[in-house]
């Protein structure tokens, strides 16, 4: 049917566009200027000839083309011709521009175009091309390049595609009738322009009788009123998408649209039980949950968010509730102190209401619910209760001890009625200056009291149940202690006064005040007077100031310093209390030199010794005590340089006991204190026979004397004969070890990977082991041999 209806295109656009050059859609000829043009000048060229311009016989603009042809031979486009070719062959049709030569074929000879391939509109909807005839043999041009176009004519071959799939949208429940939900779209790629082929309709196969589509914008809509989220929540929709205007014959496309129901607010909270019943114990924290209650609400999202609150309660301001946000729940908290002795129970009233409510749904009733809340509270063993949460007390510093100076009161809470034991908290009291009686609270003075010292006391008293010890309680007890004048005032410090060689009589030269460590109520009142014992000889006097203060006054004048240079001058101070205290405070003034305005220039050492406060007798002490110290620091030093040599081996009784310790190591090649390498160098410097100094020697093995050999040139070579002789030496030794050593090494035991090397304590008793062998390893083993080879009875 289709390589039929492309047959009748081409004969139909044969017949419309082959036709007869007058009907002005082109011409497959050209006119020359003589013929069907008429010549006309339009200037000359340089030469003076007319220029002549001829009317070309190209008439056409256009072809077309059907795409997607399915014959078997070329598709013909259409044909050239100029009115320059008389048929003879001279004449070359040249084709050049888009497609030609791959596309686009001519023939050179006739002008005919055929297309060489199929062609497909929707990849490229025309193309541009340029002809020309020219002269076969010189190539030149015989007309002027002309250019026309190759439409290619679209086929419906291209089924409508919706720009997504699938489509996601939303839309409120209980939306009326006709509300939008969203618009599909789908694109045809055939020409718009030509036909229906890219004419869109959209019907809905999949969502009826809920939504509709319109049939020509894809939009949406809903068809049915009334549509609850709660009941259904998401539906699928299909729409079809058909060119052709719909015809019977047209292509189509579907895409699939996800439709959900947004939640509105519909549906109020409601409480799942008409009464909640809790029990708490009495001793639960304020601040604390007592328990949750939850209403429930079909809605999602913040249209299920509630409020809680308690509209009606018979214990004021005992009960909190907080919303919960994350579960909806109305959590009840405590906010007073609960007591089962007083009420055993509460009731409240609580509601809870939408927070976020459509005006839309206000004709569906309140969005609110009610319900009952019973809690009971249960009885616990409580500790003991003060009456009080702290307690003040006072007390005089010269209380006598045992003196009661206040009680504290605590009883049982609970209905037993349990009696209290009082005890003071000793972390407290660490010097346990107070103590309270056990049975009825009365705190008393343990110990002598000095407000001097302590002026408050901060105690801890704590009662507790004689049934049930572990439930204490505690109580803060702050104990003052009261003044009392048991403290003689004294000079506030101490002053360093001096009176010049050239003082008047009723000079002041020093003005003194005092201190008193208790505080009497109406403040200090001192009073200065010179001692009595002083009053007949004083050099000195002393005036009450009425102020806390006294002047010290001389009674002569000229004093000299090489007489007297220093005077001690008592006086007394009262403090005017009842009863009165006073004190003898001695002030020292020293005799100076001075120039004529009495400043000081100058005060005898004896003085300034005075001034210093330290006696000749103290200075020669402590230099003594600086002597003997350093004499002991000396001495230490000294000892600790001496150094007790320990002999190689310490008993020669067991040579098995012997170890051969090393305590020194050398410092290699950069070592050059440990030794004299002369001495190597110079064999002949050693000495012929050295005793060893950890045996005995034996004189019945004779001694191996080696020849000295003469000395090298090469120190190497003098260093090389005498450790060869050395080694000589030491292999023919009857006397070397290991006969009374036993070496021991690091990486050898019982900790090590090799264990222990030692036959010692290869077998239980001496006895098992037969050293008979040690005659058979030459003279260096005679000795061991001897001491452990042969029978029991020879060892």
């Amino acid at each position: 049917m289709r390589t039929a209806g492309v047959c009748a295109l081409m004969v139909l656009w044969a017949m419309a566009h082959l036709g007869s050059p007058a009907d002005g859609s082109r011409s497959l000829r050209r006119t020359t200027g003589g013929r069907k043009g008429s010549l006309g000048l339009t200037g000359h060229d340089a030469n003076g000839v007319p220029l002549r311009r001829s009317k070309r016989g190209w008439m056409w603009n256009q072809f077309f083309l059907m795409e997607e042809y399915t014959g078997t031979d070329m598709q013909y486009v259409g044909k050239l011709h100029s009115d320059s070719d008389r048929g003879d062959g001279s004449v070359k049709y040249v084709l050049t521009g888009e497609g030609a030569g791959t596309l686009f074929k001519i023939d050179e000879n006739s002008g005919d175009i055929h297309a060489t391939k199929r062609l497909d509109r929707e990849e490229k909807a025309f193309y541009i091309l340029h002809a020309k005839a020219v002269n076969r043999q010189t190539n030149e041009a015989l007309e002027g390049e002309s250019e026309f176009i190759i439409k290619i004519h679209d086929i419906n071959d291209n089924e409508p595609r919706f720009t997504r799939d699938p489509y996601i949208a939303h839309v409120p429940e209980m939306s009326d009738i006709g509300t939008s939900v969203i618009q599909v779209t789908a694109i045809d790629a055939d020409d718009a322009t030509y036909g229906n082929s890219a004419k869109v309709v959209y019907s809905i196969l999949q969502g009826q009788p809920y939504f509709s589509v319109d049939p020509e914008t894809g939009l949406i809509k809903t068809a049915l009123s009334g549509m609850d989220r709660e009941v259904k929540e998401k539906y699928l929709v299909v729409i079809q998408a058909k060119d052709m205007a719909g015809q019977m014959g047209g292509l189509s496309g579907t895409a699939t649209v996800s439709i959900t129901l947004a939640d509105v607010n519909d549906n109020p909270p409601r409480f799942t039980k008409t009464l909640y019943e809790f029990r708490v114990p009495e001793s639960r924290e304020l601040g604390s949950s007592v328990g949750a209650i939850r209403a429930m609400d079909a809605d999602i999202g913040q249209n299920a968010e509630m409020d809680y609150r308690i509209i009606g309660s018979d214990g004021p301001g005992m009960f909190d509730i907080i919303s919960n946000r994350s579960t909806q729940e109305g959590v009840i908290v405590l906010r007073k102190p609960l007591d089962f002795e007083k009420k055993r129970q509460y009731s409240l009233r609580v509601q809870v209401e939408n927070v976020h409510i459509n005006p839309r749904s206000y004709k569906m009733g309140p969005f609110r619910d009610e319900a009952s809340v019973r809690i009971t509270v249960e009885d616990v063993d409580e500790p003991p209760a003060f009456e009080r949460p702290s307690y003040v007390m006072e007390v005089r510093e010269d209380a006598d001890r045992n003196v009661i100076i206040g009680t504290v009161s605590a009883s049982d809470p609970d209905d037993k009625r349990s009696l209290v034991r009082y005890t003071i908290d000793r972390r407290t009291d660490m010097d346990r200056l107070f103590d309270i009686h056990a049975g009825n609270g009365s705190v008393y003075v343990l110990r002598d009291l000095d407000r001097e010292e302590n002026a408050w006391h901060n105690i801890s008293v704590i009662a507790s149940e004689f049934d049930n010890p572990r439930l204490i309680s505690r109580v803060p007890v702050y104990i003052r202690v009261l003044d009392v004048n048991d403290n003689a005032p004294t000079f506030a410090t101490n002053y360093e006064a001096f009176v010049c060689e050239n003082a008047k009589a009723n000079q002041r030269i020093q003005t003194v005040s005092a201190t008193d460590p208790d505080e009497p109520i109406g403040g200090h009142r001192f009073i200065f007077s010179l001692a009595p014992e002083a009053a007949g000889k004083a050099n000195f006097s002393v005036r009450d100031n009425k102020d806390n203060t006294a002047w010290i006054l001389t009674r002569r004048s000229s004093y000299s310093s090489l007489q007297r240079s220093v005077y001690h001058v008592p006086v007394v101070i009262s403090d005017g209390e009842l009863p009165a205290l006073s004190s003898t405070n001695t002030l020292t003034i020293r005799v100076c030199t001075c120039d004529r305005e009495g400043n000081m220039k100058l005060c005898n050492p004896e003085a300034l010794t005075a001034k210093a406060g330290l006696s000749t007798g103290a200075l020669v002490a402590i230099l003594l005590c600086v002597m003997i110290l350093l004499m002991i620091v000396v001495l230490f030093a000294a000892l600790r340089r001496q150094r007790k040599k320990e002999p190689l081996i310490i008993s020669k009784e067991d040579v098995r006991d012997n170890v051969v310790s090393y305590n020194d190591e050398g410092g290699g090649e950069e070592d050059t204190q440990a030794f004299d390498i002369g001495t190597l160098r110079n064999p002949e410097a050693i000495e012929d026979s050295k005793q060893r100094r950890d045996i005995v020697p034996e004189t019945f093995y004779p001694q191996v004397r080696r020849p000295v050999l003469p000395p090298s040139r090469d120190n190497n070579g003098d260093v090389r004969v005498f450790i060869t002789q050395k080694l000589q030496d030491n292999d023919s030794d009857p006397t070397a070890p290991p006969y009374d050593s036993l070496a021991t090494y690091a990486y050898e035991g019982n900790g090590s990977v090799a264990e222990s090397l030692s036959s010692l304590e290869s077998v239980t008793t001496e006895g098992d082991q037969d050293y008979n062998y040690l005659s058979e390893w030459g003279p260096r083993f005679k000795k061991l041999a001897d001491m452990y080879g042969g029978d029991d009875s020879d060892s």
